[in-house]
């Protein structure tokens, strides 16, 4: 049986936090905006017009600021992000039956086989238009064969635009393109195979792998995949619908309000660090009880993507509080998260989060060379409970 020709498309928010912030300010549109912390801060999102000056993401603020003296610098809406960002997901989740978020603003979606029903390019178009309509932001898409391919084509579409590559087109479309364009290629990858004279994505598929091998390793031959214009046409569905959590059931049943809330901390802890591990942001926190009865009851609710401990353990102390009937004899604790976005740099670029990033990470270093009971927050180490 022959495999239907795939269709993978890309949708991308541009410029995500910006475009929230002029949809919540309509004044800065036009202006050269930047998202980010101010003086020790870097630049999280800039728009297009502050491009111009040479400003990009992941640049120190004082330098962006020095190239470009009258940008405005906000980070006022911050805590809408999640929210449009959600906004975003549910439209794509009411209109097709396979999709991954691979990012807070970033998006693949599974249209093989639609070619028959509705047009594939029609379809995209449509929904597409359906967002830029009912959430006011700006968003690229591309269609492709592949899923690095599509993310090239919305790249190339930039800003607020669309690109279609028809199969069969795949290397007309890729080779005249700088090797910078592939998806991972970084600065050291990039200056590695111009050092040996290959510049374009067509002078990389006339390189024998085993060269290219040579050259950067094993990512040579992906690369030489890639410029042959294969590449993963894998929708990761499970994004949602993973978890990550810790559970405690205790020695003796307890209605120690300050003991659970402690042993809510450690558990809260315990995941978060799992989750920075892992390289994720979560966006659902979860509270389980069980009575000494054995009834088991939970209580989940969304929250802005963040990876902190004060976050969490705020939000897992909320649910508890609104969870727990007072009194009532409890045998175990449990903490999930869920809803995983892969961590995303700028999501981390504030000036007040950055800092408790750092500490945090600081701590699963030392938790990682000496053992988690090196350290505990006061608040995590309770007196004896009282049952």
């Amino acid at each position: 049986m022959v495999s239907p020709q795939p269709y993978i498309a890309h949708f991308d928010l541009d410029s995500f936090f910006v475009s929230v912030e002029i949809l919540n300010n309509p004044s800065l549109k036009g202006k050269p905006v930047l998202v980010g912390g101010y003086e020790r801060g870097v630049v999280a999102a800039c728009s297009y017009e502050a491009r111009k000056f040479g400003i990009h993401s992941a640049m120190p603020m004082r330098k962006a600021m020095q190239l470009c003296p009258h940008a405005i610098v906000t980070n006022s809406s911050r805590g809408d992000y999640s929210r449009y960002s959600r906004w975003v997901t549910e439209i794509i989740a009411s209109k097709v039956p396979l999709f991954e978020k691979a990012s807070i603003d970033e998006f693949y979606i599974d249209m093989t086989g639609m070619d028959k029903f509705f047009g594939v390019s029609k379809y995209a178009k449509e929904l597409r238009e359906t967002i830029r309509k009912e959430t006011g932001l700006p968003i690229s898409a591309g269609i492709a064969s592949a899923k690095f391919i599509a993310k090239m084509a919305t790249n190339e579409a930039k800003p607020n635009g669309f690109l279609e590559i028809l199969p069969g087109r795949e290397t007309d479309f890729l080779w005249p393109l700088g090797i910078e364009k592939i998806n991972g290629v970084g600065k050291q990858t990039e200056q590695t195979l111009k050092n040996f004279g290959i510049y374009t994505i067509k002078q990389l598929a006339e390189t024998p792998v085993e060269l290219l091998t040579r050259y950067v390793g094993k990512w040579g031959e992906s690369l030489w995949e890639k410029a042959h214009g294969r590449g993963s046409t894998h929708i990761e569905t499970e994004w949602e619908q993973k978890s990550m959590s810790h559970e405690n059931t205790f020695d003796s049943d307890s209605t120690d309000i300050n003991f659970m809330h402690a042993e809510l901390v450690r558990l809260t802890e315990k995941t978060a660090y799992t989750l920075r591990e892992d390289e994720k942001l979560t966006g659902c926190v979860t509270v389980k009880i069980r009575y000494n009865d054995f009834e088991t009851t939970t209580r989940q609710e969304t929250i802005d993507y963040t990876a902190l401990d004060d976050q969490l353990i705020a939000k897992t102390r909320s649910l508890f509080n609104k969870l727990y009937e007072k009194g009532r004899p409890v045998r175990l604790l449990g903490v999930r998260f869920s809803q995983f976005i892969p961590f995303s740099v700028q999501m981390s670029l504030f000036d007040n989060n950055m800092g408790k990033l750092n500490l945090y990470k600081a701590v699963d270093e030392i938790k990682n060379q000496f053992g988690s009971a090196v350290m505990k927050k006061g608040s995590a180490v309770s007196r004896k409970k009282h049952s």
